[in-house]
């Protein structure tokens, strides 16, 4: 008997591609590295946590010895306490991750030159070209995990496929899951592999777009793909929308295993589109002085990190949560300025300006600032009144002292107040502690 397939289904198959992507997945990598500095926490529940006594005291990475107490990431520290008492609890050491993380790039880059840093757990790796070398796909994956471990003491898992998208599946769904963590899933398996899954399992559904599509009769990654893409949009639009088409395609392609995307070992060098610093107070501010002091803080690392990446913006954003914490309020507006600019007082002015005519006078836990609307600062023509000279060089001076000293060699006199917090903050990166 002959099988015949539709010519929308040659096309499928044809645009799932035939390359060899790897993604590499760091097993609890925050956990991992400490019991990997600390053998003496190999086998017990250990969680890398904020400080309890602030409210960034969450839980940020679990071991698999303390998931299966049923303590999860971003859990409150106080619950994941009261289910293990003797649970260990390490405060982040991000510098040192960042440079674990660094350390294992150094050892993919020496299978291929074609890494993408996906997170700092993550990364993706194009063995195209790297298979005559080393190999066949499995062989290479498990010499990588063996010299990862060895070296760094971290375990790490691998998925396989033909693409990005079907690489970051194969992690996700059975790299993570098996003994071995690994997993090849080629795209001829993708019908008998793929498809039976259900759909909370495909990559960027959550439970709210699970019970969404469930109510549209989808309930496994193959309900979507086999459904043609403008029956799947005719769909979505009635239950989602007119502006929905892009959304289906999405979730099509994905089930389907389409992704053409490169594996870029340059994600980083990708200009941004703003630069912004946010922070949650350690206590709900209520007086002015206190707010501006904080403002005042973001602003300047905000401006700093735009002189140092060589842009100037001219749109200003300022956002701001407001307890109770069970059900807060706040805001985030911006304001666009004359010109773009980094200079700090400039920035700070339209901050404060933006602040005080959205507030509520409501108690402040949460503050952000960021620029956007960016442009290089080369290229933008300042004005070469003797103020803005003068402000241009103290603020480059200041820089350099940061960028040699540390952030805590010069800061202002607000700062070592009581309510100053970037004395604490030069000792984060990311808003962890390094």
């Amino acid at each position: 008997m002959i099988s015949y397939i539709s010519e929308e289904e040659v096309n499928v198959l044809k645009e799932r591609g035939s390359r060899t992507i790897f993604l590499a997945d760091c097993q609890s990598f925050y956990t991992s590295v400490e019991k990997a500095d600390n053998p003496t926490y190999q086998h017990k529940p250990l969680v890398v946590a904020g400080d309890p006594a602030l409210r960034s005291g969450i839980i940020l990475a679990a071991c698999p010895l303390a998931k299966k107490l049923g303590i999860s990431t971003a859990e409150r520290l106080g619950e994941a306490v009261k289910k293990c008492p003797d649970l260990i609890i390490v405060r982040p050491r991000m510098q040192h991750y960042i440079d674990v993380s660094l350390k294992i790039t150094e050892i993919y880059n020496e299978y291929t030159d074609l890494v993408e840093v996906f997170s700092i757990d993550e990364q993706f790796l194009d063995m195209s070209g790297s298979l005559s070398l080393f190999g066949d796909p499995v062989s290479i994956a498990s010499e990588i995990q063996q010299k990862v471990l060895a070296q760094t003491g971290v375990w790490i898992r691998i998925g396989m496929g033909p693409n990005k998208m079907l690489a970051k599946t194969a992690t996700d769904i059975w790299a993570k899951k098996n003994d071995s963590g690994i997993f090849l899933l080629p795209a001829s398996d993708i019908a008998t592999l793929l498809w039976p899954q259900p759909v909370r399992l495909m990559f960027g559904i959550g439970s709210r777009m699970e019970r969404h599509l469930e109510r549209l009769g989808l309930y496994t990654i193959g309900d979507i793909a086999r459904t043609p893409l403008p029956r799947l949009q005719d769909r979505f639009r009635s239950h989602f929308g007119k502006q929905s088409n892009i959304q289906a395609e999405v979730l099509w392609r994905t089930a389907n295993g389409i992704d053409h995307s490169p594996v870029k070992p340059e994600t980083f060098e990708t200009p941004p589109k703003s630069i912004g610093h946010m922070m949650t107070l350690p206590r709900d501010y209520l007086r002015p002085s206190e707010v501006e002091t904080v403002l005042l803080e973001l602003t300047e690392e905000v401006c700093r990190d735009s002189r140092r990446k060589g842009y100037m913006g001219d749109v200003v954003t300022v956002s701001c949560m407001c307890s109770p914490f069970e059900s807060p309020t706040g805001f985030s507006r911006q304001m666009k300025l004359p010109d773009p600019t980094n200079n700090t007082n400039k920035i700070y002015k339209a901050v404060k300006e933006i602040f005080y005519k959205f507030w509520g006078r409501m108690p402040v836990r949460r503050l952000g600032v960021s620029l956007s609307s960016l442009m290089d600062a080369e290229t933008y023509q300042v004005s070469f009144f003797e103020d803005e000279t003068r402000a241009r060089s103290l603020e480059k001076v200041t820089d350099s002292i940061k960028e040699r000293y540390g952030n805590a060699a010069i800061v202002r006199a607000s700062s070592l107040t009581h309510v100053g917090q970037a004395l604490e903050r030069s000792r984060k990166i990311g808003g962890h502690y390094k």
